[in-house]
């Protein structure tokens, strides 16, 4: 889903997922099956520790299954599959299946163009519209070389594809190359396809002959098709894709997938991960010799520009981000896709290296896994007592939940009323109690499907007294009073703002429902709350006309366009390179 491609930034997403959840009654999970979840064989300590954590762990995200791979600088330390490749078969997850990896395939685009580097055949300072001149790329504040695209640092937005329908259409930069860190799937489209020229062949020969057989990554797909799909898992996605998502909904199988864009095209096994992993680890040392130059993986590896979508201390690399973890430097890449999302670890001091992949798209990544199994890992070569497992934290708890009861009043004077059970909230309507999961920053979702689950409860707090002057104070100090659900809004009798707003009149031909049949799309809702017109409860800033910008950074090139308006409304949004129908189905 589109939703899923874009919640790095959390613009589309109604409700982004917390990072971890806790184990409950499940829509997906019935008790059986889950009691019933293959496990494989551990041996030995750090296999039990991991075992257990990931068997809480998947329960608790609500995972169908999980592959793994772990290995240190001599060889693959082992490969095991948990949970169902194929929930409705009872088909357990086997280290022979493929997965997609996503995002990881980044990494395997920075090393073959690092590999042309030393060939000659290309400049990381020389702008990319000297070797693909026909790109519909606009570049009004700079050109774009290939070190901004590995960075991505280009300017250029997170577009969905980098043609659309419209040949007249180009991607437009937002910022001057290099002064900001804008993650861009497009970028490593444009990657893709210069390695290809460069190398006169399709990107997957190209990966296949400079990475795959020389690290006898034997299994693994340069591209996702159709073909490969009796070697796969079954990957799964959220059964209503035009509501919010608690952790424990309904999944259900998703469509097939044919994509070889480099910005994710990767499907590989545990083992052959564990393959690559093991390259990474020994500083890109492969079994028949180096895989590219000290050099080169000196500037694969170098931190060249902050990256805090990943974490706060976290830089990004060419295809990679770089890290820290307990004093060691780490290499580490997320891959989210439709129904599959991955992650990767490798602690470059310690020698140890985890991949983990999901067989299911839910707004999360399995990054808690990989990230603990490194730790065991190296405790273990080191010497150590094995490190606790960390907690997993259940969503529908939160440190405050007396700041969001209450009774809440739409200006029509409709009501709603929150309140607080234990650590948990919850909302009273229609006879019913309905807890509540946090997401983040203030927002909620139901857990109770189809009712109060098409949007997110999103409260709003009062504003800072002095900002000049208490610019530090949490925000949290400041108390709720309001909250919105969709195109409703509700305040409490602590509200003290202003309750009737300007609304541009064009804007009314905007709001609805918009589709898309991309399976990186779904729907998306567009409505004005207050003076601010919400995409998925996402604000848009105006740029002109119909175009606004989506996300609060003002040089963010991503944007949200308006087309074709008839009898009064928009029939097309555009949005970031996707085409998303008005449809009138409420």
């Amino acid at each position: 889903m589109l939703i899923d491609r874009l919640t790095r930034r959390g613009f589309l997403s109604g409700s982004s997922a917390a990072a971890l959840a806790a184990a409950g009654s499940s829509v997906f999970w019935g008790p059986e099956l889950r009691a019933e979840m293959p496990m494989p064989k551990a041996s030995g300590p750090v296999d039990e520790s991991l075992d257990a954590y990931i068997g809480s762990y998947m329960a608790a995200m609500n995972a169908p299954g999980m592959t793994l791979g772990l290995t240190d600088l001599r060889g693959t330390l082992r490969t095991a599959g948990y949970g169902y490749a194929d929930v409705d078969k009872r088909l357990p997850v086997t280290p022979d299946l493929l997965f997609q990896i996503g995002s990881i395939t980044k990494s395997f685009v920075g090393l073959v163009l690092l590999q042309m580097r030393e060939e000659g055949k290309l400049e990381l300072d020389k702008p990319v519209l000297d070797y693909l001149p026909d790109l519909p790329i606009a570049c009004p504040f700079g050109p774009i070389t290939i070190h901004h695209l590995l960075t991505h640092t280009s300017g250029l937005p997170d577009n969905l594809g980098l043609f659309a329908g419209d040949p007249a259409a180009r991607l437009l930069q937002g910022f001057k190359p290099g002064e900001h860190f804008h993650y861009c799937n497009a970028g490593f489209d444009i990657l893709g396809l210069l390695a290809s020229k460069l190398d006169g062949r399709p990107w997957r020969e190209c990966v296949a002959a400079r990475i795959l057989a020389p690290l006898e990554m034997t299994a693994t797909t340069g591209v996702i098709t159709t073909s490969s799909r009796n070697r796969s898992a079954v990957g799964y996605h959220p059964f209503w894709d035009d509501q919010v998502y608690p952790r424990q909904g309904r999944l259900a199988p998703a469509p097939n997938l044919v994509m070889d864009d480099a910005a994710g095209c990767i499907a590989s096994t545990p083992g052959d991960m564990a393959c690559y992993a093991r390259m990474l680890a020994n500083r890109g040392n492969g079994p028949k010799g180096r895989i590219v130059s000290e050099e080169s993986f000196g500037l694969f590896s170098t931190p060249h520009v902050k990256a805090p979508e990943f974490s706060p201390t976290a830089s990004y690399g060419y295809g990679i981000a770089v890290d820290t973890l307990d004093g060691h430097t780490i290499l580490r890449h997320t891959g989210g896709m439709v129904a599959f999302a991955s992650s990767i670890h490798v602690d470059l001091d310690g020698g140890v290296a985890a991949f983990a992949s999901i067989n299911a798209m839910q707004d999360y990544r399995p990054t808690a896994v990989t990230e603990f199994a490194v730790r065991l890992l190296r405790a273990r070569h080191e010497g150590k007592d094995l490190p606790a497992a960390p907690p997993i934290k259940d969503p529908r708890e939160v440190d405050n939940p007396a700041e969001y009861t209450g009774t809440f009043t739409a200006p029509a004077g409709q009501t709603l009323m929150f309140v607080a059970h234990g650590k948990s909230v919850a909302l009273v309507a229609e006879g019913k109690t309905i807890p509540l999961q946090y997401a983040d920053d203030d927002s909620f979702v139901s857990t109770s499907e189809g009712l109060f689950s098409s949007a997110s409860f999103k409260f709003g707090r009062a504003p800072q007294p002095d900002p000049g002057r208490n610019s530090g104070a949490k925000k949290a100090t400041r108390p709720v009073v309001e909250v919105s659900y969709g195109d409703r809004w509700f305040t409490n009798a602590s509200y003290k703002g202003p309750r009737t707003f300007h609304v541009p009149a064009e804007w009314s031909a905007y709001e609805g429902r918009y589709r898309s049949d991309s399976p990186w799309g779904g729907d998306v809702r567009v409505y004005a709350i207050k003076d601010r017109l919400m995409l998925n409860g996402n604000r848009l800033e105006p740029v002109g006309g119909a175009l606004f910008r989506a996300g609060d950074e003002s040089w963010n090139p991503d944007t949200a366009e308006f087309l074709h308006i008839f009898q009064g409304k928009a029939r097309l949004l555009r949005l970031a390179g996707a085409d998303f129908l008005r449809i009138e189905v409420d």
